[in-house]
């Protein structure tokens, strides 16, 4: 007999993981800020329990200005998750995204900041 139950929904996250979270997120900028690469900003990715990405803002590391926090933790992201669509994640960042990070935040589809 096979089993034909739908699969479970993950268990919400609680307030104590997000706050874990979003401290690593803050360790994250940190980590950027002291090695110079880029203003204080950090992002991190998170889907059913799991940590997809982390990423500190790399402007000036890169000479990119689109390697934001956030923009680098999705497509870090992405690449970990294997698509582009990132529904039922959760993004963590340690400030208001800009509107560049808004818009990609939207198209990735990530569910909640």
């Amino acid at each position: 007999m096979t089993d034909t139950a739908p699969p479970r929904e993950p268990a919400p996250m609680t307030d104590e993981e997000r706050q874990g979270y979003m401290r690593l997120a803050i360790e994250t900028a940190y980590k950027g800020m002291r090695g110079g690469w880029g203003g204080p900003f950090g992002a991190v990715v998170v889907k059913d329990g799991v940590v997809l990405s982390e990423a500190h803002n790399d402007v000036v590391k890169t000479n990119d200005p689109t390697a934001h926090a956030e923009v680098t933790a999705i497509r870090r992201a992405s690449a970990t998750h294997g698509h582009f669509h990132l529904s039922g994640a959760e993004i963590f960042v340690n400030g208001l995204p800009c509107p560049m990070c808004m818009t990609a935040i939207f198209w990735s589809r990530i569910s909640r900041i």
